[in-house]
């Protein structure tokens, strides 16, 4: 069995696939460790209790207390529904005119937690057919070398081509599995970011109507 170096060498020897295979894996990395921090600089898997503890605060009619706890809080929820309460409560428009402006304020911050998905996608896309593209380039080279041979070819020199070939789509679907894996993590959050916004929300405008604001 050929040992890592060898498969190595032989991948480097594959073509232009599998440089542009290579430069869709570092893109990969690259994408999921920014977007990673990103989520983290957000607040993704932080303030969940503290703004459900505000709603619970301003529910009990401690406006005020809930906007100051908001206030100094600097994750996505905590900034989104801080701006509900201040809108609809604190300034007192029209609720109309609050939720169009409450949705427009949702819907610039919550768009970052979905930016660099698309890039990610297309990767987890494209990935396996440039392998595939790799591994068609590379049969075509080894049956052109068979005919060329004659009946002096040796079978195992087109076996090895062969499988040369089928590297470049082992690399390609070992790009797109993670990068499909992240894409649906990544998704999934952003969903569950937006569904607590969405309630949260929700229960600032129930308030407000409660309260004949």
């Amino acid at each position: 069995m050929a040992n890592i170096s060898d498969v190595l060498s032989r991948l480097l020897e594959a073509g232009p696939s599998i440089w542009a295979l290579t430069a869709l894996s570092v893109a990969m990395v690259t994408i999921i460790l920014w977007k990673v921090a990103q989520l983290v600089s957000l607040g993704a898997w932080s303030g969940s209790r503290i703004t459900s503890q505000s709603l619970a605060d301003m529910e009990a009619g401690k406006v005020d207390q809930a906007l100051a706890t908001l206030a100094t809080r600097s994750t996505l929820r905590a900034r989104i529904i801080h701006y509900a309460m201040q809108t609809r409560l604190s300034a007192e428009l029209p609720e109309t005119a609050a939720r169009e402006e409450t949705e427009r304020f949702a819907v610039s911050y919550l768009e970052r937690t979905r930016s660099g998905l698309r890039p990610l996608e297309l990767i987890a896309t494209i990935a396996p057919l440039l392998g595939l593209l790799g591994t068609v380039v590379g049969m075509i080279d080894a049956f052109q070398a068979l005919q060329q041979a004659g009946s002096s070819a040796d079978p195992s020199d087109l076996a090895g081509g062969i499988w040369e070939a089928l590297l470049t789509t082992a690399f390609g679907m070992g790009i797109a599995i993670p990068a499909s894996i992240f894409l649906t993590w990544f998704e999934g959050i952003s969903d569950r970011i937006r569904h607590e916004i969405e309630d949260g929300a929700t229960r600032v405008f129930v308030y407000a109507s409660k309260s004949g604001n």
